[in-house]
Formats: C-alpha cells, sequence, structure tokens
C-alpha cells in the first residue's frame, strides 16, 4: 500500500467527488486524482507552484491560499487531502480545523506526513532540518484527535522508496519544493554531498536510493 493508493480507495468511487488539495504544490495529486474523475480544487500559499499546477491540470481549480485560512463556505468538499503538507504550514492546529469546517457530514480528511526518520530525511537534514516541524505536525494531529475534534478512521505507516540518477537529481527534486533551499545547497555543497552518499543506497544501475517512513492518518471530523 503506497499513499496514493491509500488516497484513491479512501475516497472511491472519485467521479463526480469534491476533492480539496491542500498544500497542492505544483499540482502531482491533483494531476492523478483528475484523471480519476474528481472534481479537484487545490490551495497553496506559492504562486510559482500554482502556475505549474494550473498549466499541469487545466480541468482542475486552483487558488493562493494557506491551510488556516481556506477560501471556501463551510461543507464545501467532500473530502481533503494534506499530502507532505501540514509540517510546512505554521499553525497545524489551525489547518487542521480548517480542513474540517469545509467538509461535508461525513466527509475525511487525508493527512499524509513523513516522519522524522529514514535515509531520505537524513539526506535532507543539512539542506533543512525539519525535525521540530514534522514533530510538531505529529503533535498537532495527536491533540486534535484527544480533544474529540477528529476520529481517526484508519492510521498506517508506509515507506515511500525514491530513486536518484545522482545527487543532483535529489536536490532538484527537495529544492521543488522549497527555492528557498537552493541557496542553503550552495552555501553547504560538500556537506550536502557528504550526508546523500551516506544515507543513499546505491543501485546496481548507479542508481541512489532513499526511503522515506511516511504516516498516513485519515481523520473524520467529529459532529460534521
Amino acid at each position: 500500500m503506497d499513499a496514493l493508493s491509500l488516497i484513491r480507495d479512501t475516497f472511491a468511487p472519485l467521479p463526480g467527488k469534491r476533492i480539496l488539495d491542500i498544500g497542492c504544490g505544483p499540482g502531482t495529486l491533483a494531476k492523478r486524482l483528475a484523471e480519476d474523475g474528481a472534481a479537484v480544487t487545490g490551495v497553496d500559499p506559492g504562486e510559482a507552484a500554482l502556475a505549474k499546477a494550473r498549466a499541469a491540470v487545466p480541468a482542475a481549480r486552483f487558488e493562493a491560499a494557506s491551510g488556516e485560512a481556506l477560501p471556501f463556505p463551510d461543507e464545501s468538499f467532500d473530502g481533503a487531502v494534506m499530502l507532505n503538507a501540514l509540517h510546512h504550514v505554521p499553525n497545524p492546529a489551525g489547518a487542521l480545523s480548517e480542513a474540517a469546517r469545509v467538509l461535508v457530514p461525513g466527509g475525511v480528511l487525508v493527512v499524509v506526513e513523513p516522519l522524522a526518520e529514514g535515509s531520505f530525511f537524513e539526506a535532507l537534514r543539512p539542506i533543512e532540518d525539519e525535525s521540530a516541524v514534522r514533530a510538531g505536525a505529529q503533535a498537532a494531529i495527536a491533540a486534535a484527535l484527544s480533544q474529540g475534534a477528529f476520529a481517526c478512521r484508519r492510521e498506517v505507516t508506509v515507506a515511500r522508496r525514491e530513486s536518484f540518477a545522482s545527487l543532483d537529481a535529489f536536490l532538484a527534486r527537495v529544492s521543488t519544493v522549497d527555492p528557498a533551499r537552493e541557496a542553503t545547497i550552495r552555501a553547504r555543497r560538500a556537506i550536502v554531498e557528504d550526508a546523500f552518499l551516506q544515507a543513499a543506497e546505491p543501485g546496481a544501475d548507479g542508481s541512489y536510493g532513499l526511503v522515506q517512513p511516511l504516516r498516513i492518518h485519515v481523520l473524520e471530523p467529529v459532529g460534521a
């Protein structure tokens, strides 16, 4: 089971389902869901990412917004997804509350979050150490559950395995998520390269493999 398969299974059947992709980035997930027939709306605070998303998924709707302030009325969507996005939000608790607000009764929120462990995390750490923000995202989910704001319908941890042809391919991947990382990469190139080579598993074809554990929660707002 990978994250995309779980998301698809959670919202099946997808045709006609109104799905909100919170922190949509360049539209990678939105494209998959739209191809499956979902009516996708994506939000992201980054205009450059939104421009890529609009070009990649012309059938979807994209708006500039933060997860803490969604520009939609209550009960606007059948489901919502935060794919590797919650730890990037300054106020993760507020983002969870906003997601609950825009869901119809019975709608669910799928939160996919990277944990502060794994070889991908270790390779990324000298570029940006996300230990605190990743822990903060998990803490926000745990608090929302303990406070009774959500019921957890499913929780699973999966290992995302990625292969990179080179260090530069890895750096391009992590810079797409946050272009501000490029300056750090230039300034710490030797340290970054050493961390990558130590963390990555060499492949027989000369590629480099990295593993990132992802924790997935399927959350249903209580009282919705």
